[in-house]
């Protein structure tokens, strides 16, 4: 969950994974809290802007080395239960 100003945070709405939506875009779920407030809003992504972003991801994080459990990149991930998510 990022922080922002005034007490508001971004981050990605638990339980809930990337999904595709209508006309082939992307839904990322996210959750917004704000003082006395939560909402869940969904960054809607095209494939050409979920490229960018994983791309500008990738960059940010440098030489950092991933974690031992994370997954292969465009592989699925199974989590407890049996949900499939990407």
């Amino acid at each position: 969950m990022s922080r922002a100003s005034e007490g508001w945070q971004v981050g990605p709405a638990p339980g809930r994974g990337l999904r595709p939506g209508k006309d082939g875009l992307l839904k990322l779920p996210l959750r917004v809290l704000r003082p006395g407030r939560a909402s869940l809003a969904s960054l809607v992504l095209t494939v050409v802007e979920a490229k960018q972003l994983h791309a500008a991801l990738c960059y940010a994080l440098g030489g950092e080395p991933a974690p031992e459990d994370a997954p292969e990149c465009r592989k699925p991930v199974r989590y407890p239960g049996g949900r499939q998510k990407y």
